[in-house]
Protein backbone atom coordinates (compact mmCIF):
# COMPACT_ATOMS: atom_id res chain seq x y z
CA UNK A 1 0.00 0.00 0.00
CA UNK A 2 1.27 4.01 -0.85
CA UNK A 3 1.14 6.61 1.75
CA UNK A 4 -2.73 7.71 0.73
CA UNK A 5 -3.61 3.82 1.18
CA UNK A 6 -2.13 4.00 4.63
CA UNK A 7 -3.16 7.70 6.00
CA UNK A 8 -6.74 6.92 4.49
CA UNK A 9 -7.10 3.60 5.54
CA UNK A 10 -5.98 4.55 8.93
CA UNK A 11 -8.30 7.48 9.39
CA UNK A 12 -11.17 5.25 8.48
CA UNK A 13 -10.49 2.13 10.88
CA UNK A 14 -9.82 4.65 13.78
CA UNK A 15 -13.50 7.02 13.12
CA UNK A 16 -14.98 3.75 13.09
CA UNK A 17 -13.57 2.74 16.33
CA UNK A 18 -14.12 5.82 17.76
CA UNK A 19 -17.69 5.62 16.16
CA UNK A 20 -18.00 2.46 17.99
CA UNK A 21 -16.63 3.36 20.96
CA UNK A 22 -18.94 6.54 21.67
CA UNK A 23 -22.17 5.50 20.80
CA UNK A 24 -22.09 1.76 22.04
CA UNK A 25 -21.65 3.56 26.00
CA UNK A 26 -24.41 6.11 25.01
CA UNK A 27 -26.64 3.00 24.07
CA UNK A 28 -26.01 1.05 27.48
CA UNK A 29 -26.83 3.87 29.69
CA UNK A 30 -30.06 4.93 27.74
CA UNK A 31 -31.31 1.14 28.22
CA UNK A 32 -29.97 1.19 31.78
CA UNK A 33 -32.13 4.22 32.82
CA UNK A 34 -34.55 2.68 30.82
CA UNK A 35 -34.95 -0.79 32.60
CA UNK A 36 -33.11 -0.22 35.95
CA UNK A 37 -36.77 -0.16 37.90
CA UNK A 38 -37.23 -3.65 36.03
CA UNK A 39 -33.97 -4.86 37.24
CA UNK A 40 -34.54 -3.83 41.21
CA UNK A 41 -38.66 -5.18 40.98
CA UNK A 42 -37.61 -8.19 39.78
CA UNK A 43 -34.35 -8.93 41.23
CA UNK A 44 -31.67 -9.05 38.80
CA UNK A 45 -28.19 -10.52 40.38
CA UNK A 46 -25.83 -8.01 39.60
CA UNK A 47 -23.23 -10.27 38.14
CA UNK A 48 -26.37 -11.16 35.83
CA UNK A 49 -26.48 -7.63 34.77
CA UNK A 50 -23.35 -7.16 33.72
CA UNK A 51 -22.93 -10.23 31.88
CA UNK A 52 -26.11 -9.05 30.43
CA UNK A 53 -24.54 -5.47 29.04
CA UNK A 54 -21.82 -7.41 27.77
CA UNK A 55 -23.73 -9.30 25.75
CA UNK A 56 -25.81 -5.93 24.60
CA UNK A 57 -22.68 -4.59 23.22
CA UNK A 58 -22.62 -7.68 21.27
CA UNK A 59 -25.76 -8.20 20.21
CA UNK A 60 -26.92 -4.32 19.45
CA UNK A 61 -23.01 -3.31 18.41
CA UNK A 62 -23.36 -5.97 15.81
CA UNK A 63 -27.10 -4.60 14.63
CA UNK A 64 -25.29 -1.34 14.20
CA UNK A 65 -22.17 -2.11 12.49
CA UNK A 66 -23.02 -0.83 9.32
CA UNK A 67 -24.48 2.34 10.39
CA UNK A 68 -21.87 3.19 12.18
CA UNK A 69 -19.73 2.27 9.23
CA UNK A 70 -21.44 4.63 7.07
CA UNK A 71 -21.81 7.65 9.39
CA UNK A 72 -17.92 7.38 10.52
CA UNK A 73 -16.71 7.32 6.56
CA UNK A 74 -18.84 10.29 6.37
CA UNK A 75 -17.54 12.26 9.01
CA UNK A 76 -14.24 11.69 8.47
CA UNK A 77 -14.22 12.39 4.15
CA UNK A 78 -16.02 15.43 4.92
CA UNK A 79 -13.18 16.41 6.90
CA UNK A 80 -11.02 15.60 4.07
CA UNK A 81 -13.17 17.21 1.66
CA UNK A 82 -12.92 20.48 4.10
CA UNK A 83 -9.61 20.34 4.32
CA UNK A 84 -9.45 20.64 0.52
CA UNK A 85 -7.05 16.99 0.71
CA UNK A 86 -9.61 14.97 -1.82
CA UNK A 87 -9.09 18.13 -4.18
CA UNK A 88 -5.21 17.82 -3.55
CA UNK A 89 -5.37 14.09 -4.01
CA UNK A 90 -7.44 14.17 -7.69
CA UNK A 91 -5.87 16.91 -9.04
CA UNK A 92 -2.42 15.10 -8.37
CA UNK A 93 -3.51 12.58 -11.23
CA UNK A 94 -4.71 10.18 -9.11
CA UNK A 95 -8.51 8.81 -10.20
CA UNK A 96 -11.35 8.41 -8.13
CA UNK A 97 -11.37 4.68 -8.36
CA UNK A 98 -7.66 4.80 -7.26
CA UNK A 99 -8.54 7.20 -4.12
CA UNK A 100 -11.47 4.48 -3.60
CA UNK A 101 -9.40 1.70 -3.30
CA UNK A 102 -8.38 2.03 0.22
CA UNK A 103 -12.27 2.56 1.51
CA UNK A 104 -12.75 -0.91 -0.56
CA UNK A 105 -9.75 -2.42 1.86
CA UNK A 106 -11.39 -1.37 4.49
CA UNK A 107 -14.48 -2.32 3.79
CA UNK A 108 -13.57 -5.38 3.10
CA UNK A 109 -11.77 -5.87 6.69
CA UNK A 110 -14.61 -3.92 8.34
CA UNK A 111 -17.11 -6.64 6.62
CA UNK A 112 -14.96 -10.05 7.15
CA UNK A 113 -15.20 -8.75 11.17
CA UNK A 114 -19.17 -8.38 10.66
CA UNK A 115 -19.58 -11.55 8.70
CA UNK A 116 -17.19 -13.77 12.02
CA UNK A 117 -18.96 -11.97 14.65
CA UNK A 118 -22.36 -12.45 13.11
CA UNK A 119 -22.29 -16.56 12.29
CA UNK A 120 -20.22 -17.47 15.19
CA UNK A 121 -19.90 -14.87 18.31
CA UNK A 122 -23.18 -12.89 18.11
CA UNK A 123 -25.22 -16.01 18.23
CA UNK A 124 -23.81 -16.84 21.53
CA UNK A 125 -24.85 -13.05 23.18
CA UNK A 126 -27.68 -13.16 21.48
CA UNK A 127 -28.81 -15.73 23.41
CA UNK A 128 -27.79 -13.98 27.05
CA UNK A 129 -29.10 -10.92 25.78
CA UNK A 130 -32.92 -12.26 25.03
CA UNK A 131 -32.75 -14.89 28.27
CA UNK A 132 -32.06 -12.27 30.58
CA UNK A 133 -34.80 -10.18 28.64
CA UNK A 134 -37.28 -12.36 29.10
CA UNK A 135 -36.57 -13.51 32.66
CA UNK A 136 -36.50 -9.76 34.35
CA UNK A 137 -37.66 -7.05 31.69
CA UNK A 138 -40.48 -8.67 30.19
CA UNK A 139 -41.42 -10.87 33.26
CA UNK A 140 -44.20 -13.15 32.71
CA UNK A 141 -44.24 -12.70 28.88
CA UNK A 142 -43.91 -15.13 26.59
CA UNK A 143 -41.44 -15.96 24.41
CA UNK A 144 -42.47 -18.50 22.22
CA UNK A 145 -46.01 -19.89 21.46
CA UNK A 146 -47.53 -21.58 23.73
CA UNK A 147 -51.40 -22.47 22.52
CA UNK A 148 -51.95 -25.14 19.88
CA UNK A 149 -48.94 -26.90 18.84
CA UNK A 150 -48.60 -28.09 15.32
CA UNK A 151 -45.65 -30.74 15.00
CA UNK A 152 -44.46 -33.19 12.15
CA UNK A 153 -41.36 -35.02 13.38
CA UNK A 154 -40.73 -36.62 10.19
CA UNK A 155 -42.59 -38.28 7.42
CA UNK A 156 -44.80 -40.21 9.26
CA UNK A 157 -45.35 -38.76 12.73
CA UNK A 158 -46.86 -35.90 14.00
CA UNK A 159 -47.92 -34.78 17.13
CA UNK A 160 -50.83 -31.89 18.81
CA UNK A 161 -50.51 -30.18 21.81
CA UNK A 162 -53.38 -27.66 22.80
CA UNK A 163 -51.44 -25.94 25.64
CA UNK A 164 -48.00 -26.18 26.29
CA UNK A 165 -46.27 -24.74 29.62
CA UNK A 166 -42.32 -24.30 29.19
CA UNK A 167 -41.58 -23.83 32.83
CA UNK A 168 -43.39 -27.24 34.17
CA UNK A 169 -42.54 -29.30 30.61
CA UNK A 170 -45.74 -30.44 30.16
CA UNK A 171 -48.97 -29.98 27.47
CA UNK A 172 -52.35 -30.70 27.24
CA UNK A 173 -54.68 -32.76 24.82
CA UNK A 174 -51.89 -34.40 23.50
CA UNK A 175 -52.09 -35.99 20.53
CA UNK A 176 -49.56 -38.66 18.61
CA UNK A 177 -50.54 -39.90 15.09
CA UNK A 178 -47.94 -42.31 12.93
CA UNK A 179 -48.64 -43.01 9.57
CA UNK A 180 -48.23 -45.47 6.69
CA UNK A 181 -46.34 -45.51 3.51
CA UNK A 182 -49.52 -45.57 2.29
CA UNK A 183 -50.87 -42.11 3.88
CA UNK A 184 -53.32 -44.50 6.37
CA UNK A 185 -53.03 -44.14 10.00
CA UNK A 186 -51.21 -46.48 11.33
CA UNK A 187 -52.00 -45.61 15.39
CA UNK A 188 -53.23 -42.68 17.18
CA UNK A 189 -52.23 -42.18 20.96
CA UNK A 190 -53.93 -39.74 22.98
CA UNK A 191 -53.75 -37.68 26.50
CA UNK A 192 -55.17 -35.68 28.55
CA UNK A 193 -51.53 -34.45 30.50
CA UNK A 194 -48.09 -34.96 28.83
CA UNK A 195 -45.01 -33.96 30.90
CA UNK A 196 -41.42 -34.64 31.02
CA UNK A 197 -40.06 -36.80 33.99
CA UNK A 198 -36.64 -35.31 34.19
CA UNK A 199 -35.60 -37.80 37.02
CA UNK A 200 -36.60 -40.68 34.97
CA UNK A 201 -35.77 -39.43 31.57
CA UNK A 202 -39.35 -40.10 30.54
CA UNK A 203 -42.80 -39.09 29.22
CA UNK A 204 -45.68 -39.42 31.76
CA UNK A 205 -48.96 -39.53 30.05
CA UNK A 206 -52.42 -39.00 32.08
CA UNK A 207 -55.24 -40.87 30.54
CA UNK A 208 -53.49 -42.48 28.06
CA UNK A 209 -55.67 -44.07 25.41
CA UNK A 210 -54.40 -45.71 22.35
CA UNK A 211 -55.62 -46.62 19.12
CA UNK A 212 -54.45 -49.10 16.71
CA UNK A 213 -55.83 -49.47 12.94
CA UNK A 214 -55.09 -53.53 11.87
CA UNK A 215 -56.82 -53.52 8.63
CA UNK A 216 -60.43 -53.08 9.26
CA UNK A 217 -59.94 -54.18 12.96
CA UNK A 218 -59.23 -51.26 15.48
CA UNK A 219 -57.54 -52.18 19.52
CA UNK A 220 -58.34 -50.09 22.01
CA UNK A 221 -56.02 -49.51 25.45
CA UNK A 222 -56.71 -47.63 27.84
CA UNK A 223 -54.60 -46.92 31.06
CA UNK A 224 -54.78 -44.28 33.80
CA UNK A 225 -51.12 -43.26 33.74
CA UNK A 226 -48.37 -44.32 31.37
CA UNK A 227 -44.50 -43.78 31.66
CA UNK A 228 -43.10 -44.30 28.11
CA UNK A 229 -40.53 -42.50 25.68
CA UNK A 230 -40.50 -40.78 22.40
CA UNK A 231 -38.02 -39.26 19.83
CA UNK A 232 -38.39 -36.02 20.37
CA UNK A 233 -38.04 -33.24 23.30
CA UNK A 234 -40.95 -31.86 24.22
CA UNK A 235 -38.71 -28.26 25.21
CA UNK A 236 -38.46 -28.71 20.95
CA UNK A 237 -42.14 -28.11 20.44
CA UNK A 238 -42.38 -24.72 20.64
CA UNK A 239 -39.03 -23.30 19.89
CA UNK A 240 -38.44 -19.81 21.62
CA UNK A 241 -38.98 -16.79 19.02
CA UNK A 242 -35.40 -16.02 18.93
CA UNK A 243 -33.92 -19.67 18.64
CA UNK A 244 -32.77 -18.69 15.10
CA UNK A 245 -30.69 -15.72 16.05
CA UNK A 246 -28.50 -18.03 18.81
CA UNK A 247 -27.42 -20.61 16.55
CA UNK A 248 -23.76 -19.89 14.87
CA UNK A 249 -23.68 -20.79 11.12
CA UNK A 250 -23.32 -24.78 10.53
CA UNK A 251 -26.24 -25.03 14.24
CA UNK A 252 -28.45 -23.02 12.25
CA UNK A 253 -28.32 -24.46 9.08
CA UNK A 254 -28.58 -28.09 10.82
CA UNK A 255 -31.87 -25.93 12.59
CA UNK A 256 -33.65 -25.01 9.46
CA UNK A 257 -33.18 -28.04 7.72
CA UNK A 258 -35.20 -30.40 10.87
CA UNK A 259 -37.52 -27.41 11.08
CA UNK A 260 -38.07 -27.86 7.17
CA UNK A 261 -38.74 -31.88 7.45
CA UNK A 262 -41.30 -31.07 10.21
CA UNK A 263 -43.11 -28.36 8.94
CA UNK A 264 -42.55 -25.97 11.02
CA UNK A 265 -45.08 -22.78 9.71
CA UNK A 266 -42.33 -20.00 10.77
CA UNK A 267 -39.34 -21.24 8.78
CA UNK A 268 -39.06 -18.05 6.84
CA UNK A 269 -38.57 -16.10 10.04
CA UNK A 270 -35.18 -18.55 9.92
CA UNK A 271 -34.32 -18.27 7.06
CA UNK A 272 -34.42 -14.69 7.01
CA UNK A 273 -32.05 -14.89 10.16
CA UNK A 274 -29.84 -17.07 7.96
CA UNK A 275 -29.70 -14.38 4.88
CA UNK A 276 -29.12 -11.56 6.37
CA UNK A 277 -25.97 -12.56 8.26
CA UNK A 278 -25.03 -13.46 5.00
CA UNK A 279 -26.44 -9.70 3.38
CA UNK A 280 -24.53 -7.86 5.98
CA UNK A 281 -20.75 -7.81 4.69
CA UNK A 282 -22.42 -6.61 1.15
CA UNK A 283 -24.23 -3.59 3.16
CA UNK A 284 -21.14 -2.48 4.28
CA UNK A 285 -19.49 -2.05 0.97
CA UNK A 286 -22.64 -0.28 -0.56
CA UNK A 287 -23.16 1.56 2.29
CA UNK A 288 -19.58 2.72 1.91
CA UNK A 289 -19.54 3.55 -1.48
CA UNK A 290 -22.40 5.43 -0.83
CA UNK A 291 -20.94 7.64 1.96
CA UNK A 292 -17.54 8.28 -0.17
CA UNK A 293 -19.56 9.53 -3.23
CA UNK A 294 -21.26 11.65 -0.51
CA UNK A 295 -19.16 12.90 1.64
CA UNK A 296 -16.20 13.52 -0.98
CA UNK A 297 -17.26 16.98 -2.54
CA UNK A 298 -17.03 20.17 -0.80
CA UNK A 299 -20.44 21.64 -0.26
CA UNK A 300 -21.70 24.63 1.76
CA UNK A 301 -23.05 24.09 4.64
CA UNK A 302 -19.63 21.48 5.82
CA UNK A 303 -19.93 18.76 7.58
CA UNK A 304 -23.30 19.23 8.95
CA UNK A 305 -25.08 18.64 5.56
CA UNK A 306 -23.70 15.51 4.94
CA UNK A 307 -24.03 13.87 8.11
CA UNK A 308 -27.89 15.14 7.87
CA UNK A 309 -27.83 12.96 4.73
CA UNK A 310 -26.30 10.31 5.68
CA UNK A 311 -28.80 10.15 8.80
CA UNK A 312 -31.61 10.14 6.15
CA UNK A 313 -30.30 7.38 4.31
CA UNK A 314 -29.57 5.05 7.29
CA UNK A 315 -32.82 5.40 8.59
CA UNK A 316 -34.16 4.74 4.88
CA UNK A 317 -32.11 1.57 4.70
CA UNK A 318 -33.61 0.34 8.54
CA UNK A 319 -36.98 0.75 7.25
CA UNK A 320 -36.46 -0.65 3.74
CA UNK A 321 -34.79 -3.66 5.67
CA UNK A 322 -37.90 -3.57 8.53
CA UNK A 323 -40.84 -3.26 6.05
CA UNK A 324 -39.85 -6.32 4.13
CA UNK A 325 -38.27 -8.49 7.25
CA UNK A 326 -41.89 -8.12 8.17
CA UNK A 327 -43.38 -9.17 4.78
CA UNK A 328 -41.56 -12.31 5.20
CA UNK A 329 -42.19 -13.33 8.50
CA UNK A 330 -45.46 -12.66 8.76
CA UNK A 331 -46.92 -12.47 4.71
CA UNK A 332 -44.86 -15.50 3.48
CA UNK A 333 -42.87 -13.24 1.15
CA UNK A 334 -39.41 -14.83 0.18
CA UNK A 335 -36.89 -14.23 2.96
CA UNK A 336 -34.15 -14.31 -0.13
CA UNK A 337 -35.91 -11.67 -1.31
CA UNK A 338 -36.53 -9.61 1.33
CA UNK A 339 -33.21 -9.51 1.88
CA UNK A 340 -31.41 -8.91 -1.37
CA UNK A 341 -34.47 -5.93 -2.92
CA UNK A 342 -32.90 -3.32 0.03
CA UNK A 343 -28.95 -3.78 -0.83
CA UNK A 344 -30.17 -3.86 -5.08
CA UNK A 345 -32.68 -0.93 -4.40
CA UNK A 346 -29.31 0.82 -2.41
CA UNK A 347 -26.45 -0.40 -4.78
CA UNK A 348 -28.29 1.06 -7.74
CA UNK A 349 -28.52 4.44 -5.47
CA UNK A 350 -25.03 3.43 -4.72
CA UNK A 351 -23.58 3.24 -8.19
CA UNK A 352 -25.28 6.76 -9.57
CA UNK A 353 -23.67 8.32 -6.59
CA UNK A 354 -20.35 6.89 -7.39
CA UNK A 355 -21.15 8.16 -11.39
CA UNK A 356 -22.08 11.71 -10.42
CA UNK A 357 -19.23 11.85 -7.92
CA UNK A 358 -16.76 10.65 -10.66
CA UNK A 359 -18.06 13.18 -12.34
Amino acid sequence: MTILDKYILKRYLVTFIVMILLFVPIGIMANLAEQIGKMIDNEAPLNEIFRYYGNFTLYIGSLLFPIFLFLSIIFFTSKLAGNTEIVAILSSGVSFGRFLRPYIIGASLIATLMFLMAMFIVPKASAGFNEFKFKYLKKGRQDRVTTNIFTQLNERDFIYVSSFNPARQSGSNFTFERFGEDNKLEFKISAAMIRWVAKDTTYRLTSYQKRTVNGDEEILETKRRLDTVFDFNIADLTPVSYVAETKDFFQLNKFIKDQKKKGASNINAYRLVKYKRWALPVSAFILTIIAVAVSSTKRRGGMGVNLAFGIFVAFIFIFFDKVFGTLAEQAGFSPLLAVVIPNILFGILAFYLLQNAKR
